[in-house]
């Protein structure tokens, strides 16, 4: 059976987010607003990082207004959005990959090689958030697992209780696909940390590897909606 594109970006999610957390001493590249913990620990504990850490939320933030705006100028030239995204996502996490294999290990992650390196990581990974927001509105968040386990755990205790007969349905349906988006996240961050240990920075390859299986799948879609919001069931890759 093939994956699901929902499923393999969650499952790159937690690659990419493992992978730069491990190189860059506590970098998270997927879910951002994680660094503000890392930073407080870089605090106290006077480690490198601070720098690079401070500016991954501006950097995502960017790079998601960067994105919108050029879906919508894709869309005024009657071009298809999606393939043009992935692309752009693919080729940062190559050029990213090349960059750690190339430059790392990075012994202080606030050089400016580390800072670069990180910084083209987190470009991608906020592409990806703006793609599923914007595409797979109907799948579960590829990068926010702890908002897909607390509605797991409130669609069980519902469904414990006794669900509608009219909501039944859609309840175990989006249940499936909450366990899926968590236990693919789990299984990347799982897999990156493996190979971190076996191969170290070789371990980014990875990533661009899986993003190149979403772009192809990628071109199968049609977004629907007014704002290219795909809708239903899940997409599979190609």
């Amino acid at each position: 059976m093939k994956p699901s594109l929902p499923v393999l970006l969650s499952f790159n999610a937690g690659y990419v987010d493992t992978a730069g957390y491990l190189a860059l001493q506590g970098l998270f590249t997927a879910h951002v607003t994680g660094n503000f913990v890392t930073i407080g620990a870089a605090l106290a504990f006077g480690t490198s990082g601070i720098v690079t850490k401070l500016s991954a939320l501006p950097v995502f933030c960017v790079v998601i207004l960067f994105t919108r705006l050029l879906g919508h100028g894709l869309q005024a030239r009657e071009r298809r959005v999606l393939p043009a995204v992935l692309t752009l996502k693919f080729a940062l996490l190559v050029i990213g990959a090349t960059l750690a294999i190339w430059w790392g290990p990075f012994a202080n992650s606030d050089s400016w090689r580390a800072w670069v390196t990180g910084m083209v990581i987190v470009a991608a990974m906020a592409i990806q958030n703006a793609a599923h927001r914007i595409y797979f509105g109907a799948t579960p968040p590829s990068t926010l697992m702890t908002g897909n386990t607390t509605q797991i755990m409130i669609d069980i205790a519902d469904t414990i209780r006794g669900l509608p007969a009219e909501t039944r349905a859609a309840t175990i349906n989006r249940l499936r696909q909450m366990i899926k988006a968590v236990i693919s996240f789990a299984v990347g961050a799982t897999l990156a940390a493996l190979f971190f240990s076996a191969t170290h920075m070789w371990c980014f390859v990875v990533a661009p590897l899986v993003a190149g299986l979403v772009r192809l799948g990628g071109d199968a879609v049609s977004p629907g909606g007014p704002h290219g919001a795909a809708g239903g069931r899940p997409l599979r890759a190609a």
